[in-house]
């Protein structure tokens, strides 16, 4: 119990850093050729602006109180998870692929005198309690 407990915490302080580096590259190494593929996109500078007044970024229109839907946030939010689940994926079958195979289930040694209902050897011809022949 104490093993899996200690795993378990190294795994999530291991994860809350990779969550951190995978954050970064989205937004710092895929998102920006992305958005000069798209026309010079800023994606965490799309927002709605639902005030009805215009503003020159997202920050400004924060800075002012103004309500807004920060979709081009959510779309980096998105990109983020599904590059985390599928490292995620990935590694889970790599450890169960690494992972010993279970041993085969070991064969019977016993089987019921189908007459006396009584647990005997697997070889026997006779059962031992009621003395019936076995075919």
């Amino acid at each position: 119990m104490r093993g899996n407990v200690v795993d378990l915490a190294v795994g999530v302080i291991i994860g809350g850093a990779f969550g951190k580096i995978v954050s970064s590259l989205v937004t710092d190494i895929i998102m920006p050729p992305i958005g000069v593929l798209l026309g010079k996109v800023d994606f965490s500078n799309l927002y709605l602006n639902l005030s009805g007044t215009t503003y020159a970024s997202l920050a400004d229109a924060k800075a002012a109180g103004a309500a807004t839907i920060n979709y081009g946030l959510f779309i980096n939010n998105v990109i983020d998870f599904v590059i985390m689940a599928l490292v995620i994926f990935v590694l889970i079958k790599q450890v169960n692929r690494l992972r010993a195979p279970s041993p085969a289930p070991a064969a019977p040694t016993a089987k019921d005198c189908p007459y006396c209902f009584t647990a005997i050897p697997i070889k026997a011809v006779r059962c031992p309690h009621c003395t019936s022949e076995l075919k």
